[in-house]
């Protein structure tokens, strides 16, 4: 059997001001899995997914990725494979076009001449926005800038994507299109969200998290109908939404 896309194991992280965020997760995900990462605000979501590529070392705890345990000596291959997508795009964005953007990060792993070009063109491709090449992202939509910020991931070719609130403050045309977009990749995939909605849409599996560690972890729709849970966890469907309607 092949190695798990992710592990974790014993994973605890406590801030500077000893407020602790990881209280011990242990958490496998399989590869071409597609999980939400649930919870309300202070869970400890975006700072297990600041782990996975060691944005953030741990206190206590293992991460592997494939097989491979994160550590001092594959941190560099750990952050080729492992690809964060950051709630505001200007964290990934910051070159004068589109094109210069996409290539920075398989430039900086290594890539020169035709096969950056054509890491630049599969990811743009991948996010419907090669006639944007040479366009400054900062000209962008809000919903053009979510997808640019994904392709200058993509273009590494993560075997894990993580991406931290995805939908947020977009409009329903350009929340529609990013989730054709997510729907049509095959990398396995974490989404932190409080988009209950959208992570239906896009996600067979659901974990909830609260306090620093794991409280309900199983199939979307067994998760969110879970009415009682959801509201001890501060979550909510919003009015009219049927579990299980997508």
């Amino acid at each position: 059997m092949s190695s798990p896309a992710v592990r974790v194991r014993g994973l605890r992280y406590a801030y500077p001001d000893g407020h602790v965020a990881l209280g011990g997760i242990d958490l496998d995900v399989v590869p071409g899995e597609r999980v939400a990462l649930l919870g309300p605000n202070g869970a400890g979501k975006t700072t297990l997914m600041l782990h996975l590529n060691g944005v953030l070392g741990a206190a206590a705890g293992t991460v592997e990725i494939g097989g491979t345990a994160l550590s001092r000596t594959t941190l560099r291959d750990i952050r080729r494979r492992v690809g964060l997508v950051f709630q505001d795009p200007d964290d990934q964005l910051f070159m004068p076009t589109l094109a210069q953007d996409v290539a920075f990060g398989p430039a900086n792993f290594g890539l020169r001449g035709d096969e950056l070009q054509a890491r630049v063109a599969n990811a743009l491709a991948a996010v419907s926005m090669t006639e944007l090449a040479d366009r400054s992202p900062a000209h962008m939509s809000g919903g053009q800038r979510r997808r640019a910020a994904l392709a200058t991931v993509l273009a590494c070719e993560p075997e894990v994507l993580v991406l931290d609130e995805p939908s947020a403050n977009l409009d329903p045309v350009a929340r529609r299109e990013l989730a054709e977009t997510l729907t049509g990749l095959d990398a396995t995939m974490l989404i932190v969200t409080h988009d209950l909605p959208y992570a239906a849409q896009l996600c067979d599996r659901a974990i909830v998290m609260d306090g620093g560690v794991i409280v309900a972890d199983g199939a979307i729709d067994e998760v969110l109908s879970d009415v009682e849970m959801l509201a001890t966890h501060r979550l909510e469907l919003p009015w009219g939404f049927v579990v299980g309607s997508r």
